[in-house]
């Protein structure tokens, strides 16, 4: 009797053992509704989820499962997208136009992903129309795991803030501007979680800090058109963390922070206690605009000084910014690129892709391209098209080439942009920026590793300037005026990815792609099949179901 006594417990403590092995839930639900608030001093519409804007706080481990069920009491279609995390093998949960059916008024949909090998700090917004210009953004965080420590001492709080410019017209009205072939021209605001501090003193104080101790704050530029400087009256930053990776300890009096970046700074309370102004300005603008949040010394119950520290001038000055930063090589953390592409300066170069921005006219109508070619999202999402066997009818594959001609923004065509990228290809991407005006660009489902930031074009020659060593890994690079940037990705998680420039109009305009990226064995190793419960739409959605990908 003693053997199989042992055989049951020994198969019971296997069973406890495979249930207790799951990474933890985190469970949201989401009520997304319009408010009428005043960001800049003017009643308008604003998105708001659970009441709040801006939204509520993810704050999550490394490998937590997040399920998010979001209701959407809007009046139009909606969908979110998770900016940095990076969905492993699970472009399904992307949320953008490209990749799903938008969540339709008065209806839910869960969102079901897991933060695999991240950390960092990041956040996420609406993607369709014009949602992002009314709010609906909040952080998203993603801390080490106990077992592995982080570079720094544990802080005695950390801080959110989400900085960007902002418009006093509702997000409907500047749609319209859009569509009828108009730019947006420019922001009338810059709004500190969702408030614009006057710097006057008599603001309430966002943040406290006890005298000696040191604060982790996590900044995110969820603007709409300009690059923003951050700095802190008095106070120096010492930079730990930028999307998700560790960072040379550099110590800032300022940061210029990019459209769609996120970085993360240490701040010591070593100074006078009394309050100081945490301050937010934009960057290479003919007109600087500025707000303040106040920081509070804890027992303390003097103003804040009325000069404001001054932000750098020229773009120049934010390019050594960019060489400053390092990525810290012995940190232990969690490292986003199973393949091993962090040794990415050892790695053969399989494919350059140059990408060329451009703006123009199409029928009297302002649009933005790529290469010469103007995005445009179908009714049939791409991922759901090439899932079911139909992309045929609904777009072509590499309408853009690798290498455009000199003359490429001449002339602008509009058509879905899909390169077709081959499964753990490692691959060079150039930006090149041809106009007076910093660009921003974010791709999703991955990680890259910007080697360098260059005035004037791109050659081949230009590699020998690359840093091949400790480049940051990130995903959303700046490219000034005049400038090529050049990142390296290797293309390991199969899905459909979007590229897209982070500036809003150039977005809703046209100025993304996607990068289609198989696996040749359609397997569940390399790619989730389409989840249960997905909306479907366009020609696909009363299609059977195709075949799902094995084991």
């Amino acid at each position: 009797m003693g053997r199989p006594n042992f055989l049951l417990f020994a198969l019971i403590s296997t069973l406890v053992l495979v249930v207790h092995s799951e990474d933890p839930y985190l469970f949201y639900t989401w009520n997304v509704s319009y408010a009428t608030l005043s960001p800049l001093g003017v009643p308008q519409q604003v998105i708001t989820i659970n009441g709040q804007f801006p939204g509520p706080w993810i704050n999550c481990t490394s490998n937590n499962n997040i399920v998010v069920n979001v209701f959407n009491n809007l009046d139009e279609p909606l969908l979110f997208t998770w900016n940095g995390i990076q969905q492993r093998k699970n472009s399904w949960q992307e949320g953008t136009l490209g990749t799903n059916c938008p969540i339709q008024p008065g209806t839910n949909f869960t969102y079901r992903f897991q933060v695999k090998d991240q950390i960092g700090s990041y956040y996420y917004y609406p993607t369709t129309a014009l949602h992002r210009a009314a709010g609906g953004y909040g952080p998203l965080t993603v801390h080490s795991r106990d077992l592995i420590p982080v570079p720094f001492p544990w802080p005695e709080a950390e801080y959110n803030v989400l900085v960007g410019d902002w418009y006093s017209k509702g997000h409907a009205s500047l749609k319209k501007f859009l569509d009828n072939g108009r730019s947006l021209g420019r922001p009338n605001g810059v709004i500190i979680n969702g408030k614009h501090g006057k710097g006057d003193g008599t603001d309430e104080p966002m943040f406290t800090m006890k005298p000696k101790e040191t604060y982790r704050y996590r900044f995110c530029n969820v603007g709409m058109k300009n690059s923003i400087n951050v700095r802190i009256q008095g106070h120096t930053m010492k930079l730990v963390e930028i999307e998700g990776s560790h960072t040379v300890q550099n110590t800032y009096d300022s940061l210029d922070i990019h459209l769609g970046q996120c970085y993360s700074v240490l701040v010591t309370a070593d100074q006078t206690p009394k309050d100081y102004y945490l301050v937010a300005s934009t960057r290479f603008t003919k007109t600087v605009v500025t707000s303040t949040a106040t920081i509070h010394y804890a027992g303390s119950n003097t103003p804040a000084a009325a000069a404001l520290p001054e932000a750098p001038v020229g773009w120049a000055w934010s390019l050594n910014q960019f060489r400053s930063l390092r990525w810290n090589l012995t940190a232990s953390a969690a490292r986003p690129n199973p393949q091993g592409s962090y040794h990415y300066g050892k790695i053969n170069i399989t494919r350059t892709i140059k990408i060329v921005n451009s703006a123009g006219a199409v029928d009297g109508k302002l649009r933005y391209a790529v290469n010469g070619v103007s995005h445009t999202d179908p009714e049939t999402p791409l991922k759901l098209a090439e899932y079911f066997g139909v992309a045929d009818k609904v777009f072509k594959y590499d309408v853009i080439k690798d290498e455009p001609a000199e003359n490429v923004g001449d002339k602008i065509t509009i058509a879905p942009i899909v390169i077709n990228g081959t499964f753990r290809n490692f691959v060079e991407i150039i930006f090149e920026n041809h106009e007076k005006s910093v660009q921003s660009w974010h791709l999703s489902g991955y990680s890259f590793f910007p080697v360098a930031i260059e005035p004037g074009t791109w050659t081949p020659e230009k590699r020998k300037n690359y840093n091949l060593i400790d480049a940051v890994s990130r995903n959303t690079i700046q490219v000034y005026p005049k400038c090529w940037a050049a990142i390296m990705t290797t293309l390991d998680n199969a899905g459909m990815w979007n590229l897209r420039s982070v500036i809003l109009e150039r977005q809703y305009l046209g100025q993304q792609l996607y990068i289609s990226v198989l696996s040749p064995a359609r397997s569940l190793r390399d790619e989730y099949n389409l989840p249960e419960k997905m909306p479907l739409c366009g020609i696909v959605k009363n299609m059977p179901m195709p075949v799902p990908y094995s084991a």
